[in-house]
Parts: structure tokens; sequence; C-alpha cells
């Protein structure tokens, strides 16, 4: 009689681990809505230096995040926004060339993010400023049939490291990262 009940509990808690979504033991993605872009490898900048069309034009922030630039050579980019870097290049502008440079920076392109997982067309796609991930997952094509919608992580780095974290479809995607929508178990 003892040994039947403790198998019946048994069983009830495999079933219940069975059931647990694939993202309960992973941290909530934080709200960034706040907080300004920060740059990285694969954006695409306008740079226009006012009367200096020698140094102004497209220009793409390298893979190690280096930023090059005639008269001044590379510069560290990645991880700046785009007002610390517009900073950046009047300091250096102006100690090596143009004394007192009106220097404006725009992004045109940003890197792209990533979509793995149950999306029907996964892969990479263009950033789009204020994309969530529901925006994200309709990009790839929306869900497949065999799609957990609510078990969605959401892959960032901070500091250089990346963060699985579990991510809610109104939650922001930033470029560069890598959402990942799961199969759900019948």
């Amino acid at each position: 009689m003892m040994r039947s009940k403790i198998g019946s509990i048994l069983l009830a808690l495999s079933l219940l681990c069975a059931c647990a979504s694939p993202v309960s033991h992973l941290a909530d993605l934080p709200k960034d809505m706040d907080k300004p872009y920060l740059l990285g490898a694969g954006d695409t900048l306008q740079i226009v230096v006012f009367g200096e069309m020698d140094l102004s034009g497209p220009v793409k922030i390298a893979d190690n995040g280096m930023l090059s630039m005639p008269l001044i050579g590379t510069i560290p980019a990645q991880g700046l926004t785009v007002a610390q870097l517009q900073q950046q290049l009047v300091k250096k502008l102006d100690a090596n060339a143009v004394k007192s440079p009106n220097v404006t920076v725009t992004i045109t392109e940003y890197r792209p993010f990533f979509i793995l997982g149950e999306v029907k067309n996964p892969g990479s796609y263009p950033y789009m400023p204020n994309m969530t991930v529901l925006t994200a997952i309709a990009v790839a094509g929306g869900f497949t049939p065999r799609a957990a919608q609510d078990s969605i992580s959401v892959t960032r780095h901070y500091e250089g490291k990346p963060y699985e974290l579990r991510a809610f479809r109104e939650a922001r995607v930033q470029p560069g990262d890598t959402v990942f929508v799961f199969e759900r178990h019948f």
C-alpha cells in the first residue's frame, strides 16, 4: 500500500517536471527600454564633419569594435553611445587635424538579430528600432505548429559575456540578440 502511494507520488512529480517550461529556470530579461543604445561591431554609421567632405561618409564598425577614419586612425566605438562616439571624434579631430570640428554621427544600419527554434524562417534579420520579441517572430514568418509560444529565450551579451534569459512577447530585442523559440512537448 505504501509503495503504491510513493510510486503514485513519484509518477505525479515526474509528470509535473516534464510539463515544466524549458525557460522556467532562466532569469527574466531585464527592462532595457530606457537605456541608450550602445554601438557594436556591424553597426553602420554616417559621420559628417561639417566643411570636411574627405572626412565625411559611411563607416562600419569593424568586428573588433574599432572605427577607422582618415587623419585620426582607429578609435574604439563598441560599447559607446552615439553621443559618446561623437564626443570622441570631436576630441580626436580637434587634436589632430580640424580645429573646433562640428561632427554629427547617426546610425544608418544596425547589426542584425538572430532568431532560431520553432519559427517558420529561422536566421539572421535586420534589426528595426523598438522591435519586440513578438515582432521578431513575425519577421521570421511566425510560430511553427510545434512552437511553445510562451517559452522564448533571448541570448544577450553583457560586458562581453552571453546570457540566456527568459523573454516575454513584449520584451525589447536589441541588435546582436539571439531569440530562441522552444518546441512544445505534448
